[in-house]
């Protein structure tokens, strides 16, 4: 079979994947467009009266005369600039310079109106999971584990907090000097997260934002932004007003005015540094701007001689193609010792036929519907640009495309000059790079703008300790023969570089979101006394040796 039939025969494929309305499973069908007309402003759900956008699926409907268009999931606020500064007003009156009810609110106070929020959360998860589904695309299994993992983010942070506040329930005795030193919070924050997870990544800086006492302006991903829509009453009823509010729209349309007005003391922004660099940039007083980013990553993989290649493969699928690629922690390109390269590409493109291409719904799908309009294009021109300059599609039908659906495309041999050597594809394009010498990857993440991560596979103990120590320099996680990845949650997630700037996971992130302070005093008696009785009539929620259990 020629590499035209097959790919012909797997474009049929795709193109036969796509349901026609009946055919869609009732569980998971959208009755009607949702129409969100709402924003949440100063702890109220306040009407909409502007213009709408259009949110269309990646999932695309075939109508009875057998044409395929892409459904319509509902529309939401285009937001003004007028609207954002409304929203960045309440946020900044909440927090009144410190003097708000919800930062000088106790620790016990806060972690109540969370655990209140998550029970209402809770409620509403079968209409987040589908909308999930439909929005971006995302498989029904990895849907409902984003939500599961949400929820468990915020009960670990809590407990997290719980133990950041018994140790600073003490007074240190110093030289004289008596102190108590707790985390107080930053100020107003505004929140951006991305398209590929708009919900657990939003939420992993939102959360601890706000029990750490922080006010929040949260402006929803370009792709993604319905699915909080049924949450923002469950905002609304646990929260005191003005502590989150949401803002829609085109970044650049509604952003830079809020920045401009100095009031921002914390950007919690996940997607591209060139984004992040313009945001900071439109601030008045950067040196005051707090910055907590996740941003770009090209992961690299490596596979030693030593490597145990079938379980290699099985780390590599789905390191490279998880959620179709579109991680940040996804691995994005493969340097393989010429040794193994070719018996290595056989058994990842034998896998990689192994993959179900589906809808959302369907049972143990792997590649599905992108949510990116322009993807597809993005993902021919830099498989072209491969082809032309000496790569080959080593998989039956790799790269194959039909309306949003993509099937992964496995190139090799990559080498420098070709565009997957360097840009991040986030989609389902795995480059494979052969290497004579060690000294080639070693210098490609050297050279690299990124320092996420890296996985090392092999069975050479001594060969992959000299390979960490260095490793452990250029990226913030090294994994051993294991794919990339932020989890557990508990863990640190950082990176060097245009990777990121600040640490989130439950512990560091409550850290980023605020900042060390003190109430010191003179051992005298008279101020002892004073402390005593601020402690014994509860009259400070930060002076207090109260132990949280």
């Amino acid at each position: 079979m020629t590499n035209n039939t097959a790919t012909q025969q797997l474009q049929d494929r795709l193109t036969a994947a796509f349901p026609t309305a009946d055919a869609i499973p009732e569980a998971f069908r959208l009755h009607a467009p949702l129409e969100q007309r709402e924003v949440l402003v100063n702890g109220r759900l306040i009407p909409f009266e502007g213009e709408l956008q259009d949110v269309l699926s990646p999932v695309q409907v075939v109508d009875g005369a057998g044409n395929r268009a892409p459904y319509l999931v509902g529309r939401y606020p285009i937001g003004t600039e007028a609207q954002a500064l409304q929203a960045l007003e309440a946020a900044v009156a909440a927090y009144d310079g410190g003097r708000g009810t919800w930062p000088t609110m106790g620790i016990e106070g806060r972690i109540a109106a969370m655990e209140h929020f998550t029970r209402l959360m809770v409620t509403k998860k079968a209409e987040v999971v589908r909308l999930l589904m439909w929005e971006i695309g995302k498989s029904l299994t990895d849907a409902t584990k984003e939500f599961d993992r949400t929820v468990t983010y915020i009960y670990d942070t809590i407990e997290a907090l719980k133990e950041m506040d018994r140790e600073g329930s003490r007074f240190q005795i110093v030289e004289g000097v008596i102190a108590q030193i707790r985390r107080a919070p930053l100020g107003v924050m505004l929140s951006m997260g991305p398209f590929n997870y708009p919900l657990n990544e939003t939420y992993c800086m939102l959360i601890p934002a706000l029990l750490m006492g922080n006010t929040v302006v949260f402006k929803t991903p370009k792709h993604g932004t319905l699915l909080h829509y049924p949450l923002l009453e469950c905002f609304a009823q646990a929260f005191p007003p003005g502590v989150v509010n949401t803002i829609y729209g085109r970044g650049a349309a509604v952003v830079p005015a809020l920045l401009a007005t100095g009031k921002i003391d914390v950007l919690g922004f996940i997607g591209s540094s060139k984004v992040a660099n313009g945001l900071k940039k439109q601030h008045p007083k950067v040196n005051r701007l707090r910055s907590v980013l996740g941003l770009d990553a090209k992961n690299v993989g490596i596979v030693l001689p030593s490597a145990d290649l079938d379980d290699t493969v099985k780390e590599c699928i789905l390191g490279t193609l998880s959620f179709n690629g579109q991680r940040c922690t996804a691995l994005k390109v493969l340097f393989v010792h010429q040794d193994v390269a070719e018996a290595f590409v056989a058994k990842l493109s034998e896998a990689v036929g192994k993959l179900k291409v589906g809808m959302p719904w369907d049972e143990k799908v792997n590649i599905t519907p992108l949510p990116e309009p322009g993807k597809p294009a993005y993902l021919r021109e830099v498989t072209e640009d491969a082809l032309a300059k000496g790569a080959r599609i080593v998989n039956e039908g790799g790269g194959a495309q039909a309306g949003s659906l993509v099937y992964p495309a496995v190139l090799y041999p990559v080498a420098h000059g070709m565009r997957v050597y360097r840009e991040e594809q986030f989609g389902p394009i795995i480059p494979v790079v052969p290497f004579a010498d060690i000294d080639e990857p070693i210098r490609y993440m050297q050279t690299s703008d990124h320092g996420q991560q890296v996985s090392i596979f092999g069975q050479d103990a001594e060969q992959m300790a000299h390979l960490v120590d260095p490793m452990v320099n250029m990226v913030c996680r090294v994994n051993l023969n294991a794919q990339c990845q932020r989890g557990p949650d508990v863990f640190p997630f950082t990176g060097r570089k245009d990777s990121a700037e600040g640490t989130l996971s439950v512990v560091d992130a409550l850290r980023s979101f605020s900042i060390r302070s003190m109430v010191a005093t003179k051992a005298t008696d008279k101020d002892k006394a004073i402390l005593n009785t601020m402690v014994e009539n509860r009259d400070s929620s930060f002076v207090s040796t109260r132990f949280l259990l």
